[in-house]
């Protein structure tokens, strides 16, 4: 039996709610209405506003116009507390609890049992027990540390916690996105108690099998707007709602993709495997060739990438450059060999703000300029002047801090550092493959033609490309090959000129091929 239909006013009703950010407007009138005892499914892609309009509504972000009620009431928390005290819970994708505290502590922590400033233990203890009861895990002891607990009992317990509350409204982003078939099943059963009682619940997921299956009506985000309020979970067909989702105001402008030849196989992947992240993974990239991942965020797309570099160690599987084994979870071994990296977060992972443009250019390869222990200037200099022109970086003076570069420029810098570093290995054979995570996360319109036009440049020059980009439209435009990910396997690999956002993004959502 399918959850129920409600009708009546909305326990939670928000009306142009907006909120920037410096440079971006992440909310541009956003509207969302959801009922007592209803299952609302928020849905959009990846930078569509819903992770931003949860934060809302959580009380960790507060909006810089519209209105909210709640219960009929104008609701402005001020903060994650208030919005629990409204009765408002969140359990997040990235689980909060503490896996040192036991599961009592994490489920009442911030609102302790205690008297006379002495948390009543016991009595704790008991209540954890019931609402675990509630929940169906009666099993799962109250004084077991949570580190020790699988992903579902985790999930279990930040249910209890919001229950805790006496919540009349839970959200819940990606709620299954780490539990297996049954768990998920387990978790309809709980979701469905909580509604007959009362209990809102907006949903947040990329499954469209379980938007039918648990959700009664669904609003869709675009770009930060509403595209649409309150359509039928179950009678919206699948092509209506990746036709909302799909479609952006920004243009891409992607440089040709050349009808060129075979190059030779410069990375083999063969049954990698990294577990909780993705499972049995096979394919190649060969010399001059780009080849694009297409997934969702937890798909395992960047762990994939970061395996493949040495960042992260396999549980299985091997990697091999130009058919010689990479040594698993060896970084340095990786970049001597020729292969460079460019991280999604390059502020934290790949930069050194404080330090200048040639600084950051040749910080992979200080060895090409060093001579029995004296620095090669000359040399230096004219590498990162090269590297300068050649990328277009602007400004062009090496001596200023990267930190005041712009997005676009900031990545350029990491390219060039690889371009320079690599050639600076033990066989001094220049940089073999390049992989790029979000490439342009943070980028404006103009850098990103830029950029594009720079990774096909490589590509021309031989380099194999892999590469990873949340933005479907990205990968298709950019990439020769492109593979589908979903829940850690590679579900479909097809030329990027065969495919098109709306089939890609079925595929991702229906978990098969199309």
């Amino acid at each position: 039996m399918g959850p129920a239909k409600h009708t009546g006013d909305p326990l939670l009703r928000m009306r142009g709610i907006t909120k920037r950010f410096p440079g971006v407007r992440a909310l541009d009138g956003v509207d969302l209405e959801v009922r007592a005892g209803e299952v609302h499914c928020l849905l959009g892609q990846n930078g569509a506003g819903k992770s931003t309009l949860i934060k809302v509504l959580a009380g960790a972000h507060r909006p810089d116009g519209g209105e909210i009620t709640l219960g009929g009431e104008p609701f402005a928390p001020a903060g994650p507390t208030a919005a629990m005290r409204a009765g408002i819970a969140t359990i997040y994708q990235e689980l909060d609890l503490v896996d040192g505290l036991s599961v009592a502590d994490n489920i009442f922590l911030g609102h302790e049992r205690a008297r006379l400033g002495f948390t009543r233990r016991a009595e704790a203890e008991k209540a954890a027990a019931e609402l675990l009861g509630r929940l169906g895990h009666g099993e799962i002891p109250p004084r077991r540390e949570v580190g020790r607990l699988p992903a579902a009992g985790r999930q279990v317990v930040s249910m209890a916690r919001a229950l805790s509350h006496e919540a009349r409204l839970i959200i819940m982003d990606e709620p299954s996105a780490a539990l297996a078939h049954d768990e998920v099943s387990n978790l309809f059963r709980i979701i469905r108690e909580l509604t007959a009682a009362g209990v809102a619940v907006v949903y947040i997921s990329h499954r469209l099998e379980e938007i039918r299956e648990i959700g009664d009506r669904v609003t869709v985000l675009k770009d930060g707007r509403t595209v649409a309020n309150g359509l039928p979970a179950r009678d919206t067909p699948t092509a209506r709602v990746v036709s909302l989702m799909t479609g952006r105001d920004v243009e891409y402008a992607f440089p040709d993709r050349p009808d060129a030849g075979e190059g030779p196989e410069v990375l083999r992947v063969e049954g990698l495997t990294l577990a909780g992240a993705f499972e049995d993974v096979s394919f190649s990239v060969r010399a001059g060739e780009i080849v694009g991942l297409a997934g969702l965020v937890g798909s395992g797309r960047s762990e994939i990438l970061e395996t493949v570099y040495g960042t992260r160690r396999p549980t299985a599987g091997r990697v091999l450059l130009e058919g010689r084994p990479v040594r698993p979870g060896d970084t340095g071994s990786a970049v001597r060999r020729g292969m460079g990296m460019a991280p999604e977060e390059r502020k934290s992972q790949a930069l050194l703000l404080s330090e200048s443009v040639a600084g950051n250019i040749t910080l992979a390869g200080l060895g090409r300029y060093s001579r029995l222990g004296w620095l090669d200037r000359r040399r230096e200099n004219a590498d990162v002047q090269s590297q300068i022109k050649a990328l277009d970086i602007r400004p062009g003076d090496p001596r200023r801090p990267v930190a005041t570069l712009s997005g676009g420029n900031q990545q350029k810098v990491v390219l060039a550092r690889w371009l320079v570093g690599a050639a600076s290995g033990g066989n001094g054979e220049g940089l073999k493959l390049l992989v790029l995570d979000e490439p342009t996360r943070g980028v404006d319109v103009g850098a990103r033609a830029e950029l594009y036009a720079v990774i096909r440049g490589l590509a021309a020059r031989g380099v194999a490309v892999l590469l990873v980009s949340s933005e479907v439209p990205e990968v298709l435009g950019l990439a020769d090959r492109v593979l589908v990910v979903r829940e850690g396997r590679v579900i479909h690999s097809a030329a990027g000129g065969e495919l098109d956002e709306r089939r890609v993004l079925n595929m991702i959502m229906e978990g098969r091929a199309l």
